[in-house]
């Protein structure tokens, strides 16, 4: 193959994914903001007036707030946690909810989509039904 061709090609292929990576960009700056409305009058209303009520049915959580997430950790064990954050390590930003559960010795940990994850299309009712499930494994015991 003549050096010309496979240049013009390698120069081709270093253009697309510099366009894919600030199409990329932008997308999760925009998935950003939307994430932090989405925390602010949605996510962190809703995990604090759950903890509220936990509470009051006698179990002991509390919320916490670090940078950019919101976590619902069980007082008695600090492995036990819900948590909510923006993955924007896919192809697409999308907010997850990961869980962490102490079983025995072990923790075990998972990773899923809240409703599709989409930031902009998850909803109160969906981050509610998430909660409410994961609250189950925490709760039976």
């Amino acid at each position: 193959m003549e050096t010309s061709v496979v240049r013009q090609r390698l120069r081709e292929t270093l253009e697309r994914a510099k366009k894919r990576a600030a199409d990329r960009r932008s997308q999760n700056d925009a998935a950003a903001r939307e994430y932090a409305a989405f925390l602010e009058h949605v996510a962190i209303p809703l995990v604090r007036q759950l903890a509220g009520a936990l509470k009051a049915d006698g179990y002991a959580f509390t919320v916490f707030t670090p940078s950019s997430t919101v976590k619902l950790m069980s007082d008695r064990r600090a492995e036990d946690f819900i948590e909510i954050l923006l993955d924007t390590t896919g192809d697409a930003p999308r907010i997850i909810g990961h869980v962490s559960r102490l079983r025995g010795r072990n923790i075990v940990e998972t990773e899923q989509p809240i409703a599709g994850g989409a930031p902009g299309a998850v909803s109160e009712q969906d981050v509610l039904d998430f909660l409410l499930k994961e609250l189950e494994g925490f709760v039976e015991r």
